[in-house]
């Protein structure tokens, strides 16, 4: 029996400590950055690949997600700004709901839009509590969606919210900084979200260095996402370096 990409990541938290997410933005990198990317994720230790963007600028995206599933064996998630995102061409999808915001477009008016497409195109669907924490600064993702994000000293609202995702059916939370956040989700908000909730925790927005993707797992998140860091640095090196970071459990095999 085939296993889906949730159980996948799952695998991969129990066996490796955590599990690592490279999320590519076709809008903001080109054909060759992200096909390379691709190609080599699977050799540097990255367990998923994100696909998403908070804008569409570019009318490449759904070639875009083709092109980058045929070039990796890894899972192609599709981590969508909008329903305009869904396509067939990837394994599965976030099937996400901003609930630390109080627009509708973002908590179901684009989730009922999507739904029959995903339907459609026959994805797996991970529904996901998205979660918009501070991060020193206005970022695209809070921009576009036109919500407040949760202050980052505010572990209770945090938790609060988390839970209503979890009691809601999701079957995990998004704890988001947001694309080149100055700053990333504190270590004590990540652990006291996941001690707080029996769904696994997903961390990601300014994720710059491999100590940052240790410490957000050694808290206790499951999953930790890297992108726009990797943008400005795309060595391979550097991937590997991150990628190992998250996977604790790994080096102490090795």
């Amino acid at each position: 029996m085939i296993s889906s990409v949730f159980d996948r990541l799952m695998d991969a938290r129990r066996e490796r400590g955590g599990a690592f997410l490279l999320l590519i933005d076709p809008d903001s990198s080109t054909k060759k950055d992200y096909l390379t990317a691709a190609e080599a994720a699977e050799s540097c230790g990255v367990d998923g690949l994100l696909v998403g963007s908070s804008f569409v600028l570019k009318s490449h995206f759904v070639e875009a997600v083709r092109e980058i599933k045929g070039a990796t064996n890894l899972p192609v998630i599709i981590f969508p700004g909008s329903a305009s995102q869904v396509t067939p061409n990837a394994d599965a999808i976030l099937f996400t709901s901003l609930l630390s915001g109080r627009n509708p477009q973002y908590l179901i008016d684009e989730q009922v839009k999507g739904a029959p497409m995903v339907k459609q195109a026959g994805l797996e669907v991970i529904p996901t509590g998205y979660l918009l924490i501070e991060s020193s600064g206005l970022t695209s993702v809070q921009f576009v969606s036109s919500t407040l994000p949760i202050p980052r000293t505010k572990h209770d609202i945090a938790c609060a919210h988390a839970l209503a995702a979890q009691y809601l059916g999701m079957k995990t939370v998004y704890l988001e900084a947001g694309s080149g956040a100055r700053l990333s989700v504190p270590d004590e908000m990540v652990t006291a979200v996941s001690s707080y909730i029996n769904i696994p925790v997903i961390v990601g927005g300014g994720l710059t260095t491999p100590e940052e993707c240790a410490s957000k797992i050694s808290a206790g998140a499951s999953i930790v996402v890297v992108g726009n860091h990797l943008e400005q640095d795309p060595r391979l090196s550097r991937l590997r370096e991150m990628t190992a970071a998250a996977h604790p459990l790994q080096q102490v095999n090795v």
